[in-house]
């Protein structure tokens, strides 16, 4: 299966368990894995054919603005089952970082979630 990769698309976002954490949008980083069949994409040479990885991440950033999670992985799975959903994306990994405990680079999450026909 063929891979698109965003790594670390800047989202800033409301999540977090406490009422104060979530208080005002924090800086996340988000990195996303996308598979899909390019096989039609490549021979075309046709964006039609692909998925537009563009139009992902502006796509994540509306989708999030004005919303809130207390969770990281609440954020993750939702934005998993986005790209499968509206992009047609046969397996989508959605890996969220957050930058809120001082003796620690990062903290955060990675979901995997496939595509299941009805």
């Amino acid at each position: 299966m063929d891979t698109i990769i965003i790594r670390d698309l800047e989202l800033f976002l409301r999540v977090g368990v406490s009422e104060d954490e979530r208080a005002k949008p924090q800086r996340l980083l988000v990195s996303i894995e996308i598979a899909h069949d390019f096989a039609d994409a490549a021979e075309k040479d046709d964006l039609r054919s692909s998925i537009d990885y563009a139009a992902v991440c502006q796509r994540l950033a509306e989708w999030g603005a004005g919303r809130s999670w207390c969770l990281i992985e609440t954020l993750a799975v939702e934005m998993a089952d986005l790209l499968l959903r509206e992009f047609g994306a046969t397996t989508a990994t959605v890996e969220v970082r957050k930058f809120v405990l001082p003796q620690t680079r990062f903290v955060g999450v990675r979901v995997t979630r496939m595509f299941h026909t009805p």
